[in-house]
């Protein structure tokens, strides 16, 4: 008999700095948008929250867990080096600013991209999938010999647009046409059958718990 594993991809809250992928704690605001996720989530029956290992996720799965009355994780156990954020390489710690002027070039070969361009020093889209791939696996297998059905994952952005564009068999180079604003505590909803062994994608970046709070929105943080 087949049975349906339901996965919600989360993007961490809003961080406290602006800087490109520096592992620093969450913002006022994200503690806000954890919470306001935490109660919308209260509805999907959650089993378990993972996160990667990175400190604006790990905060946002902890008070995901908390609203959801799950047990916290202290000891790590359910944080997971493979779901982290995109290698930014040379990129990491700078503003934008500087990024735009500096890698100029890089970014206007990105915007008409077909092929999978790496990230100055960093990663490109296919070795993040491949990563993403193998913990959302590992992951849907441990929900099997737990008996669960609803799975929450905090990681970040560009990991989930990495990991939507190879499940869907995307060019890697394309996936930055997937959800241009990817909102911080968006889910992106992927279903596993575990008969047929595949995957559907079923919501990409909802926000509507963030309704009626645009000082929450993407647009607003600086």
């Amino acid at each position: 008999m087949s049975k349906i594993i339901h996965i919600y991809l989360i993007r961490h809250a809003r961080q406290n700095s602006p800087l490109c992928n520096v592992n620093v704690p969450l913002a006022e605001a994200g503690i806000v948008q954890s919470e306001l996720v935490g109660e919308r989530l209260k509805a999907y029956n959650i089993d378990k929250v993972y996160s990667s290992n990175l400190i604006r996720a790990k905060m946002t799965s902890a008070i995901i867990r908390e609203k959801l009355g799950l047990p916290s994780d202290d000891n790590g156990e359910y944080e997971r080096i493979g779901l982290r954020e995109t290698d930014f390489g040379e990129l990491t710690g700078l503003p934008d600013e500087i990024i735009k002027v500096k890698y100029k070039d890089y970014f206007n070969q990105r915007e008409y991209a077909v092929s999978d361009l790496r990230i100055p020093g960093g990663e490109n889209g296919e070795e993040v999938y491949k990563r993403m791939n193998k913990e959302i696996e590992e992951i849907i297998n441990e929900a099997i010999s737990d008996n669960y059905s609803n799975v929450a994952v905090v990681t970040h952005g560009g990991a989930i647009r990495c990991y939507l564009a190879g499940l869907l068999g995307m060019s890697f180079g394309k996936r930055f046409t997937i959800a241009k604003t990817m909102e911080n505590c968006s889910i992106t909803q992927i279903n596993y059958n575990t008969e047929l062994k595949n995957y559907s994608v079923e919501r990409i970046n909802d926000y509507a718990h963030l309704d009626g709070h645009r000082e929450l929105l993407r647009e607003t943080f600086k």
